[in-house]
């Protein structure tokens, strides 16, 4: 049975609980891999709207098994409100639930420490959503973090929390000037979160072989974007994990040989959140007019997302490291009104060098102006087309040039933000 990788091809935001939404319900097991409650979810079923932080979107069907895998940062307290927010509209949580032992641990000195680093970096800011997703990443790294598994043994949890809350108690009051947090006072908040956690814990990455083992539908979900991505986004200005395919493997412990369907999800234009270079974006009132059309919002930090045109030199870039099977529009509604469309096909250097490849060296970027192709607009409402011939002869001529410049077939095109506004292609 296939295993599927839901992957964001821009900044992330490109509507992917959407779209893992629906293949959801036709899965065995949906699982994150990456990233922690600073990225997130929207999902409209019905008349409910469903924001979620931390679990899989699959958790909305009964009979499916979500799994957070080792990748994934976990912040206890919030993972617990979202756990209790969807058990209070009957959502099936206990036994659908299984968090990776291996999973790190958000400390609120995580949370101090990302605070105190944006503020003292000032107009170097990153833009972070300041949840001490990073901070918890640094220490991964450093092997200075709390796993999950040692969250949940009351000995080992008080000797480890003890001494890495006044190591970093004198980062924060030595080097911030911030005030010192109060240790004993984390430590029986925390020891409380792992005794609500604890049933939810074990070795994920051996449940999925399992799972695989028997057949089952898996569906692998990501957190951001590809641009955001440690290794391969817009760095500094990219999120602490890999949220491309290759991230799933480590992210879960899964092996590439067994995962059969990469899906690369976009918006019809380009959307950021934070700081960093953005070539496309639109600084006029075609860029507030997306904006307020889109509801660009983000799903949990409700910050304003930036606009701009499409740029396929970033989703070439995406193809080639994610290696797409196909790739999913959406929000191809949100341009009906706008006169005439622009899609990005190349940058041009300061010393005039035309290039398609996107550059890894950021300072290069910041000085690269896009080169645009234009076509006429389409000013037809959308949201009711159910078929590709349905659809302005203007729009159909837009997804026609994206495929031809980033050589990936579109198979689905979202054309509004309830879960049936759909186009399925077949090719």
């Amino acid at each position: 049975m296939p295993s599927k990788v839901v992957v964001g091809a821009q900044w992330g935001d490109e509507g992917k609980g959407k779209v893992v939404d629906i293949l959801a319900e036709n899965s065995d097991v949906v699982v994150r891999s990456q990233g922690g409650n600073n990225a997130g979810h929207t999902i409209k079923q019905k008349e409910k709207t469903f924001k979620l932080k931390s679990i899989p979107s699959g958790i909305l069907y009964p009979k499916v098994c979500c799994y957070i895998g080792s990748g994934v940062v976990l912040n206890p307290e919030s993972v617990l409100e979202e756990i209790k927010e969807l058990e209070s509209q009957n959502i099936k949580i206990e036994d659908n639930l299984k968090i990776d032992s291996r999973a790190h641990i958000i400390m609120p000195w995580h949370i101090a420490l990302d605070q105190a680093e944006e503020e003292f970096k000032s107009n170097e800011k990153i833009g972070t959503t300041k949840k001490g997703i990073g901070p918890c990443y640094a220490d991964k790294i450093k092997r200075t973090g709390i796993r999950l598994e040692e969250l949940i043994n009351p000995k080992k949890f008080k000797e480890k929390a003890e001494f890495l809350g006044e190591f970093n108690n004198t980062i924060l009051t030595k080097i911030y000037g911030k005030p010192a947090l109060q240790i004993k006072n984390i430590i029986e908040k925390y020891s409380s979160y792992a005794n609500e956690l604890k049933k939810y814990v074990f070795n994920v990455s051996e449940l999925l072989y399992e799972a695989y083992e028997k057949g089952k539908n898996i569906l692998f979900e990501s957190a951001q974007g590809t641009m955001l991505d440690i290794n391969y986004g817009t760095y500094p200005f990219v999120t602490s994990s890999s949220p491309i395919a290759g991230g799933v493997c480590t992210g879960a412990g899964f092996s590439p040989k067994f995962i059969d369907e990469i899906i690369g999800i976009a918006k019809a234009y380009t959307t950021r959140v934070g700081e960093g270079p953005f070539p496309t974006e639109i600084l006029n009132e075609t860029g507030d007019y997306i904006q307020k059309k889109g509801a660009e919002f983000g799903t949990n930090t409700k910050r304003k997302r930036r606009i701009g045109w499409l740029d396929t030199v970033i989703l070439n870039h995406s193809r080639k490291i994610n290696g797409f099977s196909y790739l999913v529009l959406n929000k191809l509604d949100v341009l009906s009104g706008i006169k005439t469309l622009k899609i990005c096909t190349a940058y041009k250097t300061k010393t005039g060098e035309i290039i398609k490849n996107f550059p890894p060296s950021m300072e290069k970027l910041k000085e690269i102006t896009p080169i645009y192709e234009e076509m006429p607009g389409f000013e037809e409402n959308i949201e009711n087309c159910k078929t590709v011939e349905e659809l302005p002869i203007n729009c159909k001529k837009y997804i026609l040039k994206i495929e031809e410049l980033i050589s990936c077939k579109i198979k689905m095109i979202g054309v509004g933000p309830k879960r049936h506004q759909n186009i399925i292609r077949n090719f």
